[in-house]
This record gives structure tokens, sequence and C-alpha cells, in this order.
């Protein structure tokens, strides 16, 4: 039970109990209460300034493993990006000089993203700045990839196209000559066999018995087939695409028809000594863009340096062609 207080009565000159009624009561309660709620919100705002709750505590812990997550991210993609510009020096300086193509212009590699101001929706954040430097390199790494991507699949049909050229260039001898003995007069000047005078020979003469095979050089299309006594005599022209025909003159008889498309080593004649021939061979030219060519350059499928020298010296003896 509480003390009872008591209030001096200067009319009477004594001490009267004090009695409080409900309304007295009332007040006082609610005094006491908004006192108490006032001075608990000032030990929560000083909580909440110095103390994190539980919730807090995690979100924060949250943030700086994302934050980590981030820079950890970052680190990785300047490693992307190094390993791409190593593909772009790559790409430029090695794969597009073998297959003779331009490099990829700088100006599309290194562009920039379109859009105006792309990352405004990440400035809000409180990390906005690392946000922002991620989302830029991630942005220029899938533009890098993409280019990249695009510059593989131009390489691709280059080098389709590339093997389809290095299968259709004159490589080969159009005759079995593994001992070289077939080879005869060569390119150059030379004494006409019948003329007697001195012509230019603008191929190259491999003796044989009538009946050798002769083979296509290169992947082709028999272009025309000509049956003739005179000149070339009966005789087949091949045409290898990227600029390249080559004649095979002289021939006994035929094994390809006009349109006919030939690989590399294909029988397509049998050596004769028809047309304007002193005895059986095989004259063989090789044109590059309209202009007979040397064809001993063109043996390189055949022939090691050392047998490219001998086959060479052995041409060049010859002081007559035999056609």
């Amino acid at each position: 039970m509480g003390k009872a207080k008591y209030k001096f009565n200067p009319e009477s000159l004594s001490f009267d109990r004090i009695t409080l009624g409900f309304r007295d009561i009332l007040l006082r309660f609610m005094a006491y209460f908004l006192g108490s709620l006032f001075i608990a919100a000032i030990y929560g705002v000083i909580f909440t300034i110095f103390f994190d709750s539980p919730k807090e505590k995690a979100l924060k812990r949250e943030i700086e493993q994302l934050t980590l997550q981030y820079e950890l991210m970052n680190r990785e993609m300047d490693n992307m990006e190094k390993i791409l510009d190593h593909l772009k020096e790559t790409d430029d300086n090695l794969y597009r000089t073998i297959f003779e193509a331009e490099p990829v212009p700088s100006t599309l590699r290194e562009g920039g993203i379109g859009g105006i101001n792309r990352y405004k929706e990440l400035e809000n954040y409180s990390n906005a700045k690392l946000i922002i430097e991620t989302a830029k390199k991630l942005d220029r790494i899938k533009k890098k990839i993409v280019v990249q991507s695009k510059s593989f699949d131009e390489l691709i049909s280059l080098a389709r196209e590339k093997e389809e050229m290095l299968a259709s260039i004159p490589a080969i001898m159009p005759v079995s000559n593994k001992d070289l003995t077939r080879t005869a007069s060569g390119w150059g000047l030379r004494i006409h066999p019948i003329y007697k005078i001195v012509r230019f020979h603008y191929g190259m003469d491999f003796t044989a018995p009538v009946g050798t095979e002769v083979y296509a050089t290169g992947d082709g299309v028999v272009e025309s087939i000509i049956s003739s006594r005179r000149g070339y005599g009966n005789h087949i022209v091949v045409n290898h695409g990227f600029g390249y025909k080559t004649l095979y003159a002289h021939l006994d008889r035929f094994n390809v028809r006009q349109g006919q498309k030939v690989k590399r080593g294909d029988v397509i004649g049998f050596v004769g000594n028809t047309g304007l021939s002193i005895a059986p061979h095989l004259h063989y030219e090789v044109e590059l863009n309209g202009i007979k060519v040397d064809p001993s350059n063109y043996f390189f499928h055949d022939l090691t340096p050392e047998e490219y020298e001998r086959i060479v010296e052995i041409a060049s003896r010859s002081g007559q062609s035999f056609d």
C-alpha cells in the first residue's frame, strides 16, 4: 500500500490528507505513460543510430558479400577482356594474314554501346559506381564477343574457300614421272621441231608411250574437249577456278566429257602423238588470269626442293621442243 500524502491547510493550520479523484489518477497515469513513451522513443532512436538490428546486420552482410562478388566479377571480366584482346590480335595479325583478309576495323571492335544513359536506372543504388562500371564492362565484353564471333564465322568461310582453292590450284605433274626421266622440253625459247625456228615454248613437254595416263593436276571442270589433227591435236582444257586453267595437248584419246567435274589425280586422257607433234608426248600448259605461266612452278605437291631444281635443270637442257 502506498504512503499517504498530506497537504498543509493554512486555514485550519493542519495537514489534510490528499485524496485523488478518478480524473486526477487518470491524468497522472497519462503523464507517466506519455513520459515513458517519450523516453522509450529516445532510447529507440539512440539504439537505431548506434546499434543494428539483426535484420539490418543480415542485410549489411549480404551487401558486403554482393560487393565482394561484384569486385570478383570485375576481375574476371578484366581477364576476359585480356583474352578477347589476345584473340583479336591473333585474328588480325595471324588468321587474316594467312587468308589474305583485311583486319576487322577498330571502330567496329571498339565502338560504343548505343542508347542515352543506359545505366540511369542503376544510379540510385548505394554502390552505383561499382554496379555501373560492372554493367559497362559486361556490355563491352558482349560486344567484343559478338564481333569476334562474326569474324570467326568469316574466317571459317575463308578457310573453306582457301581449302577449295588449294585443291583447285594445279599442283602435280600431269603424268607419272617419279624418276623425272619423262621431263623433256620446258618453258622458254626453243627451236621448233618442224619449222626449225626459235619460238617461245609456253608449256612443258613430257615424253611417254602412247596410252600413258594423263592426270588432272587440280580440281576443276572440263571446259573443252577438242579433237584436231593440227596444232595441239586432241586436247583438253580444264578450268580450275580462281583464275587457273590447264591444257593437255597431243592426246591419243579422252577419258572425260565436256562439263565434267574432275579431282586432282583423275585420269582425263591418254598420251598420244596427234596434231603438230614429232613424237608421243604430252604438252602441258598452265594459265593464270588469262596469262600463260611456267608450269614447273606448279609441281610443289609432287616435288621436293631438290627434285624441283633437277626438273628445271632437265627441262632447260633441251634446245628443241616436241611441238
